[in-house]
C-alpha cells in the first residue's frame, strides 16, 4: 500500500506540474508538436535547475529582468537559477577555447561580438546544433550572412561610434572627417585593438569606408586604449577624455538616464554593425534550459527587454524599436557592407597587426 501511495503521489505531482505548465504563456501560445516540444524542454529544464550564461555587453539589471520574464514565460520554479557573468570578449574567447580543448563546459550559452571566431567555432563543432523555431523570425539577417541558422544567431547588435559631451566639445557636421577634425590629441579614446575583436572589426569597417590613411590620422591623435565600453563612456562624462571615438549608444543611453548629457553620431559614410553572436555550447551541462533560454532571448518579448535595457539593435524581422533614438531599426542604418562569413581568423589577425602597427600598440 505504501508503494502504491508513493506511485499515486508521483502521478499526481506530474499531473499538477503538467497542468501548471499548461497555464504558462509559452504553452498557451503553442499547439501540436511544438507544444509537446516545449513541455518536454520545460520538464527537463526544471530537473536541471539552472543555466550558466556569459555575455560581453549585457548588464546584471538586464539579466535580472530577462530571468524574471523567462521563468514566468515557461512556468519554471521560482528558485530556478541563471548564473550570469558579464565578461570581456578576449577573456571569454580564451576561456571557451580552453574548455573546448579540455572537452568540458562550465558555460551553457554565451554571446560575444566576434562573428569570425564564432563561425570558426561552429565549423569546429564547438557549438550545439539547435534548430530553434525563432530562426524563422531572423531570415533577413540570415540572408545578409550575419547569422547561421542552426548554429548561432545574435541577441542584439551594436556599433562603435563617436561619443562626446556637447557641453565640453563641439562636433560640427555628420561625417567621419568632421569627427577627426574635432578630436583632441591625447583626449580621445579607442578600443583595445590588441585584445578586442570588436575593435578590430570596427577598424576593418572604418578602413573599408574611409581608407587606411584616415585611420592613420586617428592614430596621430595619440588616443588612449580602453578595453571596456562602460569605462570609455564614463571617462567622457568625467571629462578625462573629450571624445570616445569608439563609444556605444548603449552606454550613452544608460548614462543619460542617470543625468549625463552624452551625444553620439552615426556618420553618413556608414557604421560597422557588430552582432553580439549568441550560441549554445556543444557540451552544455544544462542543454534543455539553454534551448529555452535561446528561444526566449530571440523572441519578441526577449528582444524588447534587451533593446529597452541595453539599447542594442535587434535583428528580428519587422521589430519596432521602443527607443529608436538610441537603438535604430536595423533597416534604418547606413551600414558598411562586410561579409564576415568570408573572413577567417587569419584575416582578423592580419587586420590586428595592421592596427597595432598604425597605433604603435
Amino acid at each position: 500500500m505504501k508503494a502504491l501511495r508513493t506511485v499515486l503521489s508521483l502521478v499526481c505531482l506530474g499531473l499538477a506540474a503538467t497542468q501548471s505548465h499548461a497555464q504558462t504563456p509559452a504553452l498557451s501560445a503553442a499547439t501540436g508538436a511544438e507544444k509537446e516540444r516545449i513541455a518536454g524542454l520545460v520538464t527537463e529544464a526544471t530537473k536541471e535547475g539552472k543555466l550558466t550564461y556569459w555575455d560581453t555587453v549585457m548588464q546584471p539589471a538586464t539579466k535580472n529582468a530577462l530571468q524574471a520574464a523567462f521563468v514566468a514565460h515557461y512556468g519554471l520554479p521560482k528558485n530556478f537559477q541563471i548564473e550570469f557573468s558579464e565578461i570581456a570578449p578576449s577573456n571569454m574567447i580564451t576561456r571557451l577555447e580552453q574548455e573546448a580543448k579540455a572537452g568540458r563546459a562550465t558555460v551553457d550559452a554565451a554571446a560575444v561580438a566576434s562573428p569570425i571566431w564564432v563561425a570558426a567555432q561552429a565549423r569546429a563543432g564547438a557549438l550545439m546544433k539547435y534548430d530553434s523555431p525563432e530562426y524563422a523570425n531572423y531570415s533577413l539577417v540570415a540572408q545578409a550572412g550575419l547569422i547561421e541558422p542552426g548554429s548561432y544567431a545574435f541577441n542584439g547588435a551594436y556599433v562603435f561610434v563617436p561619443l562626446w559631451d556637447p557641453e565640453k566639445l563641439k562636433v560640427a557636421g555628420d561625417s567621419w572627417n568632421d569627427v577627426i577634425a574635432a578630436a583632441q590629441e591625447g583626449r580621445v579614446s579607442v578600443g583595445n585593438g590588441a585584445a578586442s575583436d570588436a575593435t578590430i572589426m570596427t577598424y576593418i569597417g572604418l578602413r573599408t569606408a574611409m581608407g587606411k590613411d584616415y585611420v592613420a590620422k586617428l592614430a596621430a591623435k595619440k588616443p588612449v586604449f580602453i578595453p571596456k565600453s562602460e569605462t570609455i563612456a564614463s571617462r567622457v562624462v568625467s571629462g578625462e577624455d573629450t571624445m570616445a571615438f569608439m563609444g556605444m549608444p548603449t552606454r550613452a543611453y544608460q548614462l543619460n538616464a542617470k543625468g549625463a548629457k552624452l551625444s553620439y553620431l552615426m556618420p553618413k559614410e556608414g557604421v560597422t554593425l557588430l552582432p553580439q553572436n549568441f550560441f549554445i555550447l556543444a557540451n552544455a551541462t544544462h542543454p534543455a534550459a539553454a534551448k529555452l533560454w535561446f528561444d526566449f532571448i530571440l523572441s519578441e518579448q526577449g528582444q524588447k527587454i534587451i533593446v529597452e535595457k541595453e539599447a542594442m539593435i535587434s535583428g528580428r524581422n519587422h521589430f519596432i524599436s521602443p527607443i529608436p533614438e538610441y537603438a535604430p531599426q536595423i533597416d534604418k542604418l547606413k551600414l558598411v557592407r562586410i561579409d564576415w562569413n568570408k573572413m577567417t581568423p587569419d584575416d582578423l589577425q592580419a587586420a590586428r597587426r595592421e592596427w597595432m602597427d598604425l597605433f604603435k600598440q
